[in-house]
């Protein structure tokens, strides 16, 4: 898009002269075979020439044939056409940058800062997980019309190619606490060896598209290397009930002693129709819900009314035998000898692990994508219903879309979902604001690769802010709330002032998962675990944590 819009004044430049010469030498033509009257070809260019700019046309008007008013009155058209085409590719822009701020070109006084080389829906995602934490950062653009956008939402930003030293010098990345670079494999591999010369101490942290391409980021001096589409793909995989106990809990795991899961009631289970408060999870199970994910949209207070469903994904928190039990309430059961069958729509990074993730299981795999290479069992689109169903839609209890585009994941949705109201659907997101699309569509469950790339981002950047899990759609971490001394659960009101659940404590060695929100006191030294958004942390942090 940024090159076409380079190319605008090129391109309508020679649609200037491809019309005049058209018209030039239909008018020469006419009016000699229509009007009888020769002219030297180059007359017949002056009056295009003054039709188009409406000037007069000289001594050559009127014209007696149709044909020729006919002709005239075209050129009068495609004259205006070219004059208000022009406005837009010259005086618009000229307007739009005269009237517009003007974007730095140098942040010089920052100190401890992030830098972030390029902007994509990964680093978006990131610079909430900054702003959340009240980091500073500056991100580093070289379109032009990108970083102006950008710069009119208050987004910091310094408009310059970030594969340049002196524009990383411009960035202040001698005094940042870290560089992400966020674009193709290629530029990244060069920005990283800019930073590297630029700041030999500074973290530099990279996201890689290609997997098979990390190592030559660390050649060129990366840090860190991150492959947020593997860690997505490892998700998806735990999601399939069948799959549990050979890849590993489908859930996070605080100390030994309790475990955090999301997932979903299913047709057919112990607990499948019931409400919340009928259910009695806290009484028969042992388990806090902390949440619940309805349509996209998560729900710290949950209504004990609200019946488990489909349409409802619960996050809940647990010791892992409590949990088993109450995976085990939520599933349908299975036939002992027969294994579910899965649909993989998409072999790309993503689908490759998630296909990988089943390779030891007893789990039947088909893998259906649009190129015919290693590892694809049907060639076809998966928007078309024939490929659906001949990669065996019609048996399978799991279909998970990890194609790489999100209009193309939200359609096969659909169609995967008209095909069988019944099927599980498990999908990929690049961007944040198509996961409420895939819900309405019929997903039960999405992973966002830019929110997960946000977390990962977040959490090999600040270290110390101890982030226990960053491909769940919630923050999980562990801090020193010193706040909480001397009060109890109920006393501190955390749920109610911060949207946040107490997961465990941990105190000295000790980690304390049974807290009972009456009689258990906090001390001095005490490091709680919280589950909440991002939003809700955040007020964790401003209430307790001094």
């Amino acid at each position: 898009m940024a090159r076409w819009r380079s190319r605008r004044p090129v391109y309508y430049f020679a649609l200037v002269v491809v019309t005049t010469v058209v018209f030039t030498l239909v008018y020469d033509f006419g009016m000699s075979a229509w009007e009888g009257r020769e002219r030297p070809l180059y007359r017949s260019l002056e009056v295009v020439v003054q039709s188009f700019t409406t000037t007069g046309y000289g001594e050559d008007a009127p014209w007696t044939t149709p044909q020729m008013n006919l002709l005239m009155i075209t050129m009068q058209l495609a004259g205006i056409g070219l004059i208000l085409t022009a406005a837009d590719v010259f005086a618009v822009p000229w307007l739009r940058s005269a009237l517009s701020p003007s974007v730095p070109t140098e942040a010089p006084d920052l100190a401890d800062h992030v830098v972030i080389c390029g902007h994509t829906a990964r680093g978006e995602a990131f610079v909430s997980e900054l702003r959340s934490r009240d980091r500073e950062y500056v991100v580093v653009v070289a379109d032009a019309e990108t970083a102006t956008e950008l710069h009119e939402a208050d987004y910091r930003v310094v408009h310059g190619d970030p594969e340049s030293t002196d524009v990383l010098e411009r960035a202040s990345v001698g005094t940042a606490r870290a560089v992400v670079a966020d674009a193709p494999d290629d530029v990244t591999a060069s920005v990283v060896l800019s930073a590297r010369e630029v700041n030999p101490d500074v973290q530099i942290v990279t996201l890689v598209e290609d997997a098979e391409l990390e190592t030559y980021h660390r050649i060129a001096g990366a840090d860190d290397v991150l492959s947020p589409r593997r860690l997505l793909g490892e998700s998806l995989a735990r999601q399939v009930p069948t799959a549990v106990a050979a890849v590993g809990r489908e859930g996070v795991d605080v100390g030994d002693d309790i475990e955090l899961v999301e997932l979903t009631v299913e047709r057919g289970s112990d607990l499948w129709g019931q409400s919340v408060a009928a259910a009695g999870l806290r009484e028969r199970f042992g388990v806090d819900v902390i949440g619940a994910w309805t349509n996209g949209t998560f729900e710290t207070a949950v209504d004990p009314e609200r019946e488990l469903g489909e349409d409802t994904r619960l996050l809940v928190a647990g010791e892992p035998a409590r949990i088993d039990a109450f995976r085990d309430a939520a599933t349908a059961p299975v036939e002992p000898f027969a294994p579910r069958r899965v649909v993989i729509a998409g072999y790309g990074d993503a689908g490759t692990v998630t296909a990988s993730m089943f390779d030891d299981t007893s789990t039947e795999v088909t893998v259906l994508d649009v190129e015919d290479k290693q590892g694809v069992d049907v060639v076809g689109d998966a928007c078309d219903p024939a490929a659906l169903r001949e990669a065996g839609i019609a048996d399978a209890a799991t279909v998970i879309v990890t194609v790489g585009d999100d209009t193309t994941a939200v359609f096969t949705t659909l169609v995967a979902r008209d095909l069988d109201p019944d099927l599980t659907i498990l999908a990929r997101a690049n961007e944040e604001g198509s996961v409420p699309k895939l819900y309405r569509a019929g997903a039960d469950y999405v992973q966002s690769l830019a929110t997960t790339s946000g977390r990962m981002l977040a959490t090999t950047v600040f270290e110390d802010e101890e982030v226990l899990a960053f491909d769940t759609r919630i923050e999980v971490v562990k801090l020193a709330a010193a706040g909480l001394a001397g009060q109890t659960l109920a006393g501190a009101d955390v749920r109610e002032r911060t949207g946040c659940t107490v997961l465990a404590v941990e105190r000295g060695e000790q980690t304390i998962t049974a807290l009972d929100a009456e009689s258990f006191v906090f001390e001095h030294g005490d490091e709680v675990v919280v589950a909440g958004t991002d939003e809700d942390v955040r007020a964790f942090e401003a209430a307790f944590v001094e």
